[in-house]
């Protein structure tokens, strides 16, 4: 970045600081990204676009008088707006003259994630929900309590791209034509492959950079680099440098080339996109590409690479600190997950994708989405979404246009919507290298049974 600018944005800070101190409004904690299980939950980034004019699709001035109503926002975690950043001091100023102008006080409540699927399914089955704003996770509310009348559709509401992450709406939460999930995080859940680019330079092999800039970062090349980094670099009869750690990429692969299992209550495993997602899990397979496993668990391929002998790892941005951190003499880079045959561009992808929603039994949702986007409709310092997470995550200038680019295209995989699909006995079948097309035909009915078992 030029030193100009960063003196701007300290000075900014330091004025937004200052003003902030002559107010009335309490500091709080940001949003965590922990989450006990295997798949993080895609953290909301409350960052916007900078110097934008205020989106012509905002919603007109409303005047109403919410009569002291306490409105409760549910997450798994706190979502009070902190006051770490010009950006979230404009929120919390904008949630001030709202509390103000429209008579109501804002309440988080944030629940344990452990306990929080459950607890909150079981307070919308009792017509008791949790709050009026629930945060939920598509893979137990669509279609499943969707199609039950739960939730305000919520798309007529979120037409202003200066607030809410389309994607979310128009994309992720659908629901038979209608949006019922919102996002004032505009920015998405990033994937991509992190590799070792001191390794890569001391195997004397050609920078991963520059197949993306050629546009020929694609599984050909993403196996043919893998299998470069493979060498015996101590003539031991050993291999001992790695050009993949890890092979169970069925999910990126699948996101990679812009296709899922699912598709809305049918299985998809005849589409054509899907066997070529198959297909490239079982050549890295049967021809013994990644690192071979040694037992471990599914941290195993983080593990691998923090070793500093393997090339590439496939990960997530909410791991970048955690690599800088373990490998402090090592120049860690990123590129997207590398291009299926039928995509269009690259992708990130999401099996947990989860936003907020309101349950039906709350009154006047018009009025919680008008609050929500004025409270987030701001002017912000940042340049694009995502902006201050990226440069702390990431030094290199590639790295972070990589990450945007995979993030802005994020697919969603739906296996975590059906309880009984049985997809690591399909994958396993696979990796052993039992063929595609068998595996295809012996799944079908399995898969298709349980897409039925929720959908009807």
């Amino acid at each position: 970045m030029k030193a100009n600018k960063v003196w701007l944005t300290l000075l900014s800070l330091m004025l937004a600081i200052a003003l902030a101190a002559c107010s009335s409004g309490n500091g709080g904690n940001g949003p965590s990204t922990e989450d006990p299980g295997n798949e993080p939950p895609v953290t909301e980034n409350t960052e916007n676009d900078g110097g934008e004019e205020p989106d012509a699709t905002a919603s007109n001035e409303m005047d109403f008088d919410m009569g002291g109503r306490v409105i409760k926002v549910v997450s798994w975690w706190d979502m009070t707006i902190p006051e770490d950043n010009p950006d979230n001091i404009q929120r919390k100023e904008n949630l001030e003259a709202l509390k103000a102008k429209h008579n109501f006080d804002i309440e988080y409540i944030a629940v344990d994630y452990g306990e929080y699927q459950e607890r909150v399914v079981a307070s919308l089955m009792a017509g008791e929900p949790l709050g009026d704003i629930v945060r939920m996770g598509k893979a137990y509310m669509i279609p499943t309590l969707t199609k039950q009348g739960m939730f305000w559709p919520v798309d007529e509401y979120t037409s202003n791209e200066n607030v809410f992450n389309q994607r979310i709406t128009n994309l992720y939460s659908q629901y038979e034509g209608r949006g019922y999930g919102f996002s004032e995080g505009r920015s998405n859940l990033i994937t991509g492959i992190y590799y070792n680019r001191t390794l890569m330079k001391n195997l004397g092999l050609k920078p991963l950079q520059e197949y993306v800039n050629e546009d020929n970062w694609n599984w050909e090349t993403f196996i043919q680099v893998a299998k470069e980094a493979n060498q015996d670099t101590n003539n031991d009869s050993k291999i001992d440098t790695w050009g993949l750690a890890g092979s169970s990429l069925t999910e990126q692969a699948l996101a990679a080339n812009e296709t899922d299992l699912v598709n809305g209550d049918k299985h998809n495993l005849d589409d054509p996109k899907v066997v070529e997602a198959l297909n490239f899990i079982s050549k890295m397979a049967t021809e013994g590409v990644a690192r071979p496993t040694e037992g471990g668990d599914w941290t195993e391929p983080g593990q691998f690479f923090r070793q500093g002998n393997v090339l590439m790892y496939a990960g997530a941005d909410y791991e970048a600190s955690g690599l800088k951190q373990d490998m402090p003499d090592f120049d860690i880079g990123f590129v997207p997950f590398p291009k299926g045959p039928s995509a269009s561009t690259y992708h990130a992808h999401e099996p947990a994708v989860q936003f907020l929603t309101i349950p039906k039994v709350v009154e006047n949702p018009e009025q919680l989405m008008y609050i929500w986007e004025k409270i987030n409709d701001i002017e912000s310092i940042y340049d694009y979404p995502g902006q201050q997470g990226l440069e702390t995550n990431f030094d290199n200038e590639d790295d972070i246009a990589n990450a945007r680019l995979a993030g802005d295209n994020m697919n969603i995989i739906d296996r975590n919507s059906f309880p009984s699909l049985p997809y690591f006995d399909m994958v396993a079948e696979i990796e052993q290298g039992i063929s595609v097309s068998t595996v295809i035909e012996k799944y079908k009915a399995p898969i298709q049974a349980a897409i039925d078992e929720v959908y009807q």
